[in-house]
């Protein structure tokens, strides 16, 4: 008989009662779930599902070996606070990739077709978007997609390109790692991404923002890109120099953007504010969306967090590596 594997559920996790209902049925017979704080109520467990936990959290079990954060995102505090723990390995949850990468195809479907400033003209009863096509319609069919971050989003991303007639390049840390049955890309790792923007008509971000990937698509970037080429980001608006892109949606390297992240956001309870510095809100050829990718508003956000947990929860019940651990230095 395998042996137990505790798992606690911390109560500042803030994960709904209902995804801890959807996730006990998913779980091997040897993964005991307890609820309630992590301090007082629990002593002994294995993991510990927190997304952001403290020091007593990490030192009220000594058997603890793994933290679940139930969302993507590691801020610097508990990166800092975990690197005391090097027998604790940090794990997140990539139930956003499905959600996330479906997006990044709707914005690179209505940036090639300029879907929005069409869609205007039409419930203004204008057609002559009709008349010209041939300078609003961009053919995916033939083209190579450089997918910088080929992760679960990337790789997602990276089936329905190929399914597209594209093909596809991935930038990722570890280029030697095996990718998604059926994917067929190449991949390289980020010290080649120069080497590979000349042969790239569509560059898609799904990367995380860290101290490494700030700023890594700029001028010189851009400058490698053949000209009239297409962008989206749904990883982290910083990833791109905003400044750079705007002179690339306007001098003609690149024909449309689609974007979901920005590098500002309004504050809570406010419902306006300039999305970046450079007014790439007034350009037609950008198409713009409020960063809502993950799961949320789906309905079924939920159920996908839980599908999640339980893949990594089983994972270390049966004696397996968990999915989805974190490089502390790297902060992904």
């Amino acid at each position: 008989m395998k042996p137990e594997l505790k798992v606690c559920v911390s109560s500042q996790t803030s994960l709904e009662a209902s995804t801890v209902s959807l996730l006990r049925p998913l779980l091997d017979a040897n993964v005991t779930m307890i609820d309630g704080d992590a301090v007082q109520s629990c002593h002994d467990y294995h993991v510990l599902i927190n997304g952001d936990p403290r020091r007593e959290d990490l030192t009220a079990s000594p058997a603890l070996r793994h933290v679940i954060m139930p969302w993507a995102g590691v801020s610097p505090r508990l990166r800092e606070l975990l690197k005391e723990f090097p027998s604790i390995s940090l794990h997140n949850s990539h139930h956003n990739a499905v959600t996330t990468g479906e997006m990044a195809v709707a914005l690179l479907m209505a940036a090639a077709r300029q879907i929005p400033p069409v869609d205007r003209k039409m419930h203004q009863l204008d057609w002559s978007p009709r008349e010209h096509s041939d300078q609003i319609n961009y053919v995916l069919w033939g083209q190579t997609a450089l997918i910088l971050g080929f992760g679960a989003i990337g790789q997602h991303v990276g089936g329905v390109c190929q399914a597209l007639g594209m093909e596809v390049i991935g930038i990722r840390r570890d280029a030697t790692k095996p990718i998604e049955p059926g994917l067929k890309a190449e991949v390289y790792t980020p010290d080649k991404l120069n080497q590979v923007l000349p042969r790239t008509n569509v560059l898609i971000i799904t990367m995380p923002h860290t101290d490494e990937t700030m700023g890594m698509i700029g001028r010189e970037q851009f400058a490698l890109m053949p000209d009239d080429s297409l962008l989206v980001n749904v990883g982290r608006g910083a990833v791109v120099d905003q400044f750079a892109l705007y002179e690339a949606l306007t001098n003609g390297k690149l024909r449309a953007a689609g974007i979901d992240v920005w590098y500002h956001y309004p504050a809570h309870g406010v419902q306006s504010c300039l999305p970046a510095d450079a007014p790439l809100h007034e350009l037609e050829n950008v198409v713009m969306s409020p960063h809502r990718g993950g799961a949320g508003g789906t309905g079924q956000a939920e159920h996908l967090r839980a599908r999640e947990m339980a893949k990594m929860l089983n994972a270390a019940a049966r004696g397996e590596a968990m999915p989805n651990r974190v490089n502390l230095d790297l902060g992904y």
